[in-house]
């Protein structure tokens, strides 16, 4: 019996090691991927310009909703236009053969959905 109550308590400690592991990667993954977001917020707003990035929004969309926040809190330049409410934005996302939204126009070249690295290096191209 006595080696039962030992082999419970090695499972035991052996359950919360491994979850005190899982907890510690976990936490540290968070950590590191904010730090990238943080990296690519300062490298997007040096590299964004008034006019370089106009979103595509729809008043129901909630990545549009994402996506401003995500920008605004990274004070990244850019416009939005919902193509509920303007006609010209409409047009906009008709032209560019939009098929959902956010569309990003990133220096006019259209740009389905919100994805800070692929906004980078759509403005780091020559």
């Amino acid at each position: 019996m006595a080696w039962q109550a030992m082999r419970q308590k090695t499972h035991r400690r052996s359950i919360l090691v491994l979850l005190g592991l899982v907890l510690a990667v976990s936490a540290g993954m968070q950590w590191w991927g904010a730090g990238i977001e943080q990296r690519q917020g300062e490298r997007l707003a040096a590299l964004a310009r008034p006019g370089d990035i106009r979103m595509l929004s729809s008043e129901t969309c909630v990545y549009c909703g994402v996506a401003r926040r995500w920008m605004a809190e990274h004070r990244v330049a850019f416009e939005e236009c919902f193509i509920e409410r303007e006609a010209s934005c409409q047009t906009l996302y008709e032209a560019a053969g939009a098929r959902g939204t956010p569309t990003m126009l990133v220096r006019g070249q259209p740009m389905l959905g919100f994805d800070a690295a692929r906004l980078l290096a759509a403005l780091d191209a020559p």
